[in-house]
């Protein structure tokens, strides 16, 4: 895979997501993301909490890697993203990983924020391809991602499945770290979509396409309906959104008044029926 050399080569001044680091990775530095240049994986196995084309009878085969490219303050797997629990492996050891998921019966490898560790990940697809991986990959993500990055791959991912948090910079620098998150993440979008399309599901599973989450915060219902705008108007009609009610005060979030609270009914309510309104799948 040409994708892996062309990535490797990109650590010695890493620019695979909008931080642009600049550091070597490959002579150990260490970025935003706090990894090297190998796989970092927190845990790996069957969930049954994802979205249900995504879980179908078997599960999503979701493999957790340990840091981020965010700064979400309100992070409910800090541990994992922001204390980067988990343990190095090697790509051989990542592949096996993925072919044990599928021999218990997954429908897909779920990577779960894969963006800062995407070499690794592409160099241990290639082994587990050639060793008989043949279900879907899911490239689960927070949304900030490079256009240039995601182009490298192109081919690799049938399915894309990321957040879209937040559609202005006030809040995105606030409680990400990323004023330029808004902008990021329209572009990401718009190119995930051109890879892949709208999502097909066969048999009641997710196979190929785009699959966007957006979580519903404490305040803000009118932030989800530019999302959810944006999304209807500028990738597809057709889009499907997962518009999620799951917001609680994690991590540091006790910190900031507006976001100190769950998300009330009524909000999620809205964003949901806004998201009918404009004859979205969900």
């Amino acid at each position: 895979m040409i994708a892996a050399v062309e990535l490797r080569n990109a650590l010695s001044h890493c620019a695979l997501c909008p931080r642009s680091c600049g550091v070597d990775r490959l002579r150990g530095e260490i970025g935003f993301c706090g990894i090297g240049p190998e796989a970092f994986v927190a845990s790996a196995a069957p969930h049954f909490g994802e979205e249900p084309p995504l879980v179908g009878s078997g599960g999503s085969g979701t493999i957790f890697f340990a840091g981020c490219n965010l700064g979400c303050v309100f992070c409910q797997n800090h541990d994992i993203s922001h204390g980067r629990a988990g343990r190095e492996v090697t790509a051989e050891r990542l592949a096996r990983l993925m072919l044990e998921l599928q021999s218990v019966g997954c429908h897909n490898i779920n990577w779960v924020t894969p963006t800062h560790q995407i070499v690794a990940v592409v160099e241990a697809l290639r082994l587990a391809r050639e060793n008989g991986l043949d279900v879907p990959i899911v490239y689960n993500c927070g949304g900030y991602e490079s256009v240039e990055t995601l182009r490298r791959i192109e081919g690799l991912v049938d399915i894309y499945m990321p957040d879209a948090k937040f559609a202005r910079t006030e809040t995105a620098k606030k409680y990400l770290n990323a004023p330029d998150y808004p902008a990021v993440m329209k572009a990401a979008i718009r190119e995930m979509h051109r890879q892949v399309g709208d999502l097909e599901i066969r048999n009641g599973l997710a196979v190929r396409g785009l699959l966007v989450r957006h979580l519903v915060m404490p305040g803000g219902v009118e932030e989800a309906k530019t999302i959810l705008d944006f999304l209807a108007e500028e990738i597809s009609s057709h889009t499907v959104v997962n518009v999620m009610a799951q917001y609680r005060p994690y991590f540091r979030a006790n910190e900031f008044p507006v976001i100190a609270r769950p998300v009330s009914p009524d909000e999620y309510a809205a964003a949901r029926k806004y998201a009918q309104r404009l004859g979205m799948r969900f």
